[in-house]
């Protein structure tokens, strides 16, 4: 890395400083969302009206509520369905949420999980509470944790900090934080060869979403690939649970089916689509339509970097982070436009999982080799907080009351 840069960053790498500035970018980030929804914590779930009418046994008093516009019937956005699912744990007998597709959001019942235990003690807002909790106490332990895993290079994790992924995921109060959280716990406890921590709080990483076997699947294949087998097996083992619960599944709901997750599955037909939006709204007057447009941009040059910076160097070193990293860029080469890369929020959590994957390759092949992709997470986290301080408007809402 730049002499300049690592010599500055290493200047700040002290615990103290990871915890100030974690501190201040979070309490910032939910105070200025706070206060356009008249401080109400409910506002970053983004409960939508046409999925609390479904649901209504299990919607907290003074709920923020977003009215949606023609077309979209208030559906919110996905905070609401971890809450849902969360409070449907916390019920008896056991009642799942109605309106959502059971094959796509029942198998990621990790983080519903970790907010229950709240709401066993507090209710519906005692689950508010566990979803902030666990953004943010996670991510925190997660910090610590990379920073131990990259040793001399620990002032890398300053890049991890200021990730607009994790950072974007917590302000809608969503599993990608969560889950690159506990993949990085996890891995601690495996490299410290703890393998009891590892398999239950990898297989909670797996049920919480899919792309934490990014770094599992690649773990297991060069532990094979070197003859480690008990090595191998350990990390073959994190799947008993998810297995065990996708069973369960296949039993409660008659209809779910795992391969309808495929039609979401088209290849670059989300990024030319999106070209083709950019290119519509540069010819036109709208200059509204244009930055809408072009507030995606910065993803795609992320994209565009972060498969040359995979590929680049020795790929004898850090295979496992670069097979992870490049699975990682595939997926998001193959999200659909309409689901994914129509929003920002959708397909910028997509790539939670590859800043501590390329900070990982960095310590084992070469910073230089990844500072412009590492350089870009920053100017992507700076025009982030711009978006929340600056240009994101609050949506037309209503306060529900029981």
């Amino acid at each position: 890395m730049n002499n300049f840069i690592s010599k500055h960053l290493k200047k700040f790498d002290n615990i103290p400083s990871y915890f100030i500035v974690i501190f201040l970018i979070y309490t910032l980030t939910t105070y200025l969302i706070w206060k356009k929804y008249e401080y109400e914590p409910t506002s970053m779930l983004h409960f939508g009206n046409e999925f609390i009418e479904l649901n209504l046994e299990y919607m907290p008093p003074r709920a923020v509520v977003e009215k949606g516009y023609d077309g979209d019937l208030g559906a919110g956005y996905d905070g609401q369905i971890f809450y849902f699912y969360s409070r449907a744990l916390n019920s008896f007998p056991l009642k799942w949420p109605v309106g959502f597709d059971d094959s796509y959001r029942a198998p990621r019942i990790g983080y519903p999980f970790l907010i229950s235990i709240f709401g066993w003690m507090g209710g519906s807002y005692g689950s508010i509470i566990g979803m902030y909790f666990w953004n943010i106490s996670l991510f925190i332990i997660s910090v610590f944790a990379l920073r131990k895993i990259l040793g001399d290079f620990s002032y890398l994790t300053w890049f991890y900090v200021i990730s607009p992924f994790s950072l974007g995921s917590y302000t809608v109060l969503v599993s990608d934080s969560v889950m690159v959280s506990l993949v990085i716990i996890s891995y601690y406890f495996y490299l410290k060869e703890k393998y009891i921590p590892f398999i239950l709080i990898a297989s909670l990483a797996v049920l919480t979403k899919e792309p934490s076997l990014f770094l599992y699947f690649p773990l297991g294949l060069v532990e094979l690939k070197s003859k480690n087998y008990k090595k191998a097996i350990v990390v073959l083992l994190i799947l008993l649970i998810p297995i065990l619960w996708h069973s369960y599944l296949r039993v409660t709901f008659p209809d779910w089916k795992p391969t309808r997750l495929l039609k979401f599955i088209l290849p670059f037909e989300g990024v030319t689509t999106y070209l083709g939006t950019l290119i519509n709204a540069g010819s036109s007057s709208d200059w509204k339509e244009l930055a809408r447009a072009f507030s995606r941009f910065p993803l795609l040059v992320t994209l565009i970097v972060g498969i040359y910076s995979a590929f680049a160097g020795s790929f004898k070193r850090g295979t496992i982070y670069r097979l992870g990293l490049l699975f990682n860029f595939l997926m998001i080469l193959f999200a659909g436009y309409y689901h994914f890369w129509s929003v920002y929020e959708n397909v910028s959590r997509m790539f939670a999982i590859s800043v501590p994957l390329m900070i990982l390759l960095a310590k084992e092949d070469g910073e230089i080799k990844r500072l412009f992709f590492l350089v870009l997470l920053k100017f992507t986290f700076l025009l982030f907080l711009v978006k929340i301080i600056f240009i994101q408007k609050a949506q037309d809402y209503f306060i529900w009351t029981l």
